[in-house]
């Protein structure tokens, strides 16, 4: 062994970068503070709906603490993995991903709720597979960009085939149908295809394509185009297709600017639909104001901005496929999260999406602390490769 591999293997031992892990103390503080947050408000949003549907005030509230309970083992489970497994076995996770895509779509095995059929029964829980295959097919995605990197900037075809697949899983989610998750998949897919290099006249066909199909599917179907249409004028039909908006509007305008405080949101109580599902937002800013709404919003711009400046150190460290997979947990958690906040403003027209580690529901937990534990480890092995490679430098300074 040369002189400078035993130097490179003595520090990291010395180090202690095999056995300990360099966790990334703001990832973990903004989880923590979401999760708390998000606990509180499943508590106080859902606490009328659940005395009468089970006659337990706190039911749902206690189911989210289970799920939050596996959410972080599944947050384990991501870090203790290396992402090296991921991006050797990311065509097993594109098989995956659509073989949960077609088998949801099955009667007697997809479960159907108020006519979409985008869950699998759990045992004590039904599964959403849009969550988890979201994140199958964006390592799918971050691996094709690394090892066809060359292709993929210059050659249109080579572009094409990832976004055939993106467009694929899209349509298989409108199926369901799920509307919000085929946006926000294809928009995830083609931020990190355009980190990955890819040229921007390649980007507009899809993009361009895409919007036209999503237009068309909510002008020809009457229930999207109510939906469009509340959106734009809730106010119009305030009893019938602009009934939740208004009632998410009436709420958000009660807080002002402290709040009215906890537990004393009337908009909760029977007015407000899935008040403690993707519509826990609303209540949010009825009982805390602009200044919770203001916490929270800084909350995820935070975990955001940290999740792309992982993504960078990625791709300083030589780490292209982490980088890729980082820059898209940032990606998709920011536009999630834009999303449900801009719906229940009414900015945005009416999504079935939750506010991630906010809204209650098992199946966006688990994959939401599942990918939180691969973006710490991303970052493990970013700063376990970055004082390696300084080691030899130090050791000749001394």
């Amino acid at each position: 062994m040369s002189a400078s591999a035993s130097t490179v293997n003595s520090y990291a031992r010395s180090s202690g970068q095999p056995r300990r892990l360099l966790l990334d103390p703001w990832i973990i503080g903004t989880v923590c503070a979401l999760l708390l947050i998000g606990l509180i408000m499943v508590a106080s949003a859902s606490i009328g709906i659940s005395e009468k549907e089970t006659g337990a005030a706190f039911h749902y509230f206690t189911r989210q603490l289970v799920y939050v309970a596996l959410g972080l083992a599944a947050g384990c489970v991501g870090l203790a993995v290396p992402t090296r497994v991921w991006d050797e076995y990311s065509k097993y996770l594109l098989g995956g991903a659509f073989l949960l895509l077609v088998v949801v779509l099955i009667p007697g095995i997809g479960y159907e709720v108020n006519g979409s059929r985008r869950w699998i029964r759990l045992g004590f829980m039904n599964f959403q597979v849009s969550e988890a295959t979201r994140v199958m097919l964006l390592m799918y995605v971050a691996s094709y960009a690394v090892r066809r990197s060359d292709e993929l900037r210059s050659d249109f075809k080579s572009f094409m085939v990832p976004v055939g697949v993106l467009a694929a899983a899209a349509v298989l989610l409108l199926c369901e149908p799920d509307f919000g998750a085929a946006t926000v998949l294809f928009a995830t897919g083609l931020g990190v295809l355009f980190l990955a290099g890819a040229r921007i006249v390649h980007l507009l066909a899809p993009v361009v394509i895409g919007s036209v199909g999503l237009a068309a599917l909510a002008v020809v179907s009457p229930y999207r185009l109510r939906r469009l249409t509340g959106f734009l004028d809730p106010w119009g039909d305030p009893f019938d297709s602009g009934f939740q908006l208004v009632q998410s509007l009436i709420a958000i305008g009660r807080g002002e600017w402290l709040g009215v405080g906890l537990g004393a949101s009337v908009q909760k109580l029977f007015y407000l639909p899935e008040a403690h599902t993707d519509f826990v937002f609303a209540v949010l800013a009825e009982e805390f104001g602009f200044l919770g709404v203001t916490v929270v919003v800084a909350l995820f711009a935070l975990l955001v901005t940290r999740a792309l400046i992982i993504s960078r150190e990625a791709a300083r460290a030589g780490q292209a496929y982490q980088s890729y997979v980082a820059a898209a947990i940032g990606i998709w958690l920011g536009l999630q999260a834009f999303v449900n906040i801009g719906v229940n403003m009414g900015l945005l027209p009416t999504k079935g999406l939750t506010l991630p580690l906010l809204s209650y529901g098992g199946s966006s937990l688990l994959v939401t602390l599942g990918w939180i534990g691969v973006l710490l480890r991303i970052h493990h092995d970013t700063q376990a490769t970055g004082r390696v490679r300084v080691a030899p430098r130090e050791a000749r300074r001394r």
